[in-house]
């Protein structure tokens, strides 16, 4: 992970969620969820899933979730 920043825009991450070691902050969660499916923006973003977080799963590792509360 290192420095790593946000997965869509590169920005480094202090506010947002890692999902499997991906990091996405929050200015493009909040992007993501009022994007419209038939814009440019939606299609980048899951374009970006696909790239960055599917492929994490594709591996089959396993991951231990624990509950973050």
């Amino acid at each position: 992970m290192g420095n790593q920043g946000c997965i869509f825009c590169g920005k480094p991450l202090n506010n947002g969620i890692i999902i499997l070691g991906k990091k996405i902050c929050k200015d493009c969660i909040i992007k993501i969820k009022f994007a419209k499916p038939d814009s440019v923006f939606y299609e980048y973003y899951r374009e970006c899933i696909k790239r960055e977080i599917t492929k994490e799963i594709i591996k089959g590792e396993e991951f231990i979730w624990t509950d973050c509360h």
